[in-house]
C-alpha cells in the first residue's frame, strides 16, 4: 500500500478507527482521500469493540418496530449531559447518525445494520429507552475482504492471549473490515500504514497538510480541502494522564497502545482549544493472570469493597458510572478505592465459574498468579487483601441480609433494566422480588444477590481502567476544530477521542463513543465536500 508523496490529496484522515468510515464517505464522493495509520494494523480501539452505534431514529430501529425516537432521545441527552454548551453538538450528532446509516446501507460492503436491545445507561432519566438505540454492523467472513484481512487489527483477547476467533468476525473488526474494503474499492482511497503524525502544515492560517514519519522517513502530504484528526485519545501517554487525570498513568487502559495523543498535541500546536482533558470512558478493570486489567461489566454475585472493607457501589451498574464512582470516591472519600476488591464465595464459583466460560472450572492460572486469592475464612481473606476484618464482616453481614430478602437496600442492585440483562428473567417489575422468582438456578429471591457465606472465600482485584480518553480538541457542529475564541481553524477537523466528547462527562448509552467517532467524521466530510 505504497504512495506517491508528490500527489496532493483532497482529504487526509489521521487514524484508521472510526475515521476510516468517514474516509470512505469522502472517497465515495470522489475526493482523493489519504488515510495515515501510526501502526501496522487498521482499526484502532474500534477493532477491540462491539461496534455498537448509539443512533436514535436510524433505519435499523425503524425496521425493529421502534419508530422514530429522535425527540425522546434528544430530551434524554439534554437531561443526562446537562450542559447547554453541548446541545448544538448533540443535535448535529442526532441528525448525522440516521443519515449516515442510510448512506452506508447503500453500499454492498456495509449491507444492513441491525438493532439489539441494550438499555440506555441512565434508566430513570426522562426519555431513557429500556431497549436502547444501539445498532450493530453485520458479521464479516474475512475471506470476503481477501488480503485486507492481514492488516486488520486483532481483537483484544487475540492480542493478549492468542484467542482464535476464526474467520467469521463481528463487532469492531467487522465494521473496520467492511470500511477498509469499501474505502479502497472506491478508487479514490489510499492507505498508508506505519506512518505517525508529527505536525500539521499551516499556510496563511489554514491547515494544508501534515508532516509525518513513515517507516523512519520524514514525509509531507498536502490536502487541498482539509485534514481530519481521528487518531484516538491520549490514554497511553503517561505525562498527559498524570497531568490531567492523577493518579492514573495509562498503564491500565484498554485502548490501543499507540494512542499517545499525537493528534491532540498537533492540534494544540496550531492554536486549538481543548476540553475535558480530565475525562475518560472509565470502566472497571478486572485484573487478569497477566497482571493487567480488562474491561469488566455484569457482576452477578459478590461485592466490591474499598480499603476499609466497605461496599461502595452497585457492582452491576453501567460500567462508565461504576468506573467514575471508583475514581470519585478514591479522590474525595479519604479511603483508598484503588484497588477495589471483588469478594465472593464458593456459590459464585459453583454457579458461574470465574474468569472463563460458566461451564468450565476456574483455570489454574487465576490462583497461581494471585489474580484470584482464596481463603478458608472471611477473616483470613481480609488479612490476605489487607482490609480490616471488622469492616468486611459488617459489610458481608449486611449484604447477606439483602440476599435473603432479594432487595439491595443500600445500592439497589438488580432493580434496573440494565442490571437485569445479566440474568435471564424478564421483564422488569417495580418490586425487584417479582423479577427474580426462585428457579432451579438459585434458591435465592434475587440471583444477582447471592449470600457470601459458603467457604472457601475469594477475592479478585478491580482497578479503574478505561476504553480511551474522552477529552480533546474542541469542535463545532461540522467537526471543525476551534480556537479558544470560538473561531474555526480553517482546514482542520477532529472526531472520535481526538475531540472533546459531545456527551460531556457521561456515557448515555451503548455505542456513544464509536457513534460519535463516525458521526463527526461524517459531518467533517460533509463540510469538506460542501454537501
Amino acid at each position: 500500500m505504497g504512495i506517491d508523496k508528490e500527489v496532493e490529496h483532497d482529504v487526509i484522515v489521521v487514524g484508521s478507527g472510526g475515521g476510516l468510515v468517514g474516509a470512505y464517505t469522502a472517497a465515495a464522493r470522489g475526493l482523493r482521500t489519504l488515510v495515515v495509520e501510526k501502526t501496522g494494523q487498521v482499526g484502532g480501539t474500534v477493532a477491540y469493540s462491539g461496534a455498537g452505534l448509539w443512533f436514535p431514529g436510524s433505519a435499523p430501529l425503524r425496521r425493529a418496530g421502534l419508530g422514530d425516537d429522535v425527540e425522546e432521545a434528544r430530551g434524554y441527552l439534554r437531561h443526562v449531559v446537562a450542559d447547554p454548551a453541548r446541545e448544538a453538538l448533540q443535535d448535529a450528532y442526532l441528525a448525522a447518525g440516521a443519515r449516515l446509516i442510510d448512506e452506508l446501507e447503500t453500499s454492498p460492503w456495509f449491507q444492513s445494520f441491525t438493532h439489539a436491545p441494550v438499555p440506555d445507561y441512565f434508566s430513570t432519566a426522562p426519555g431513557a429507552s429500556p431497549t436502547g438505540h444501539t445498532v450493530f454492523p453485520p458479521p464479516l467472513d474475512l475471506a470476503e475482504i481477501g488480503g485486507h484481512a492481514d492488516v486488520l487489527r486483532r481483537s483484544l483477547p487475540t492480542e493478549r492471549w492468542g484467542f482464535d476467533e476464526g474467520r467469521l468476525v463481528s463487532g469492531g473488526r467487522a465494521l473496520i473490515g467492511r470500511a477498509l474494503a469499501a474505502f479502497l474499492e472506491t478508487g479514490y482511497g489510499t492507505l498508508l500504514l506505519d506512518t505517525a503524525l508529527e505536525s500539521l502544515i499551516v499556510e496563511d492560517g489554514r491547515v494544508v497538510g501534515i508532516e509525518a514519519v513513515s517507516d523512519g522517513e520524514r514525509v509531507r502530504f498536502r490536502a487541498a480541502r482539509g485534514v481530519l484528526l481521528a487518531a484516538g485519545g491520549f490514554e497511553h501517554d503517561r505525562e498527559l494522564r498524570e497531568k490531567h487525570q492523577p493518579p492514573l498513568s495509562g498503564e491500565w487502559s484498554n485502548g490501543v497502545g499507540a494512542n499517545t495523543g499525537d493528534a491532540l498535541r498537533a492540534g494544540i500546536a496550531v492554536g486549538a482549544d481543548t476540553d475535558l482533558l480530565d475525562e475518560a470512558w472509565f470502566v472497571p478493570g478486572l485484573v487478569q493472570p497477566d497482571r493487567r486489567p480488562v474491561f469488566h461489566t455484569g457482576t452477578r454475585a459478590g461485592i466490591w469493597v474499598n480499603g476499609a472493607g466497605e461496599r461502595f457501589v452497585n457492582e452491576t451498574r453501567p460500567y462508565d458510572q461504576a468506573g467514575h464512582e471508583i475514581m470519585r470516591l478514591h479522590r474525595t472519600s479519604g479511603v483508598s478505592h484503588i484497588p477495589a476488591h471483588w469478594v465472593f464465595d464458593q456459590r459464585l464459583i459453583d454457579r458461574d465459574s470465574f474468569g472463563g466460560p460458566p461451564d468450565e472450572p476456574v483455570r489454574p492460572e487465576w490462583l497461581g498468579s494471585g489474580a484470584l486469592r482464596r481463603a478458608d475464612s472471611l477473616e483470613e481473606l481480609a488479612s490476605v487483601i489487607g482490609v480490616p476484618y471488622d469492616g468486611l464482616r459488617r459489610t458481608v453481614e449486611e449484604f447477606n441480609g439483602f440476599a435473603r430478602t432479594g432487595v439491595d437496600e443500600r445500592f439497589r442492585r438488580g432493580e434496573t433494566v440494565w442490571d437485569q440483562m445479566f440474568h435471564h428473567i424478564v421483564p422488569f417489575a417495580a418490586d425487584p422480588r417479582q423479577n427474580f422468582p426462585a428457579t432451579p438456578e438459585t434458591e435465592w429471591p434475587n440471583p444477582l444477590l447471592l449470600p457470601i457465606d459458603k467457604p472457601p472465600f475469594y477475592a479478585a482485584t478491580i482497578l479503574p481502567a478505561d476504553i480511551g480518553t474522552k477529552g480533546g480538541l474542541r469542535i463545532d457542529v461540522n467537526a471543525r476544530v476551534l480556537r479558544p475564541d470560538g473561531s474555526p481553524i480553517p482546514g482542520l477537523y477532529a472526531a472520535g477521542n481526538t475531540a472533546a466528547a459531545m456527551s460531556g462527562r457521561v456515557y448515555p448509552g451503548a455505542g456513544t463513543p464509536i457513534g460519535s467517532s463516525i458521526a463527526f467524521s461524517y459531518l467533517a466530510v460533509l463540510d469538506l465536500a460542501g454537501s
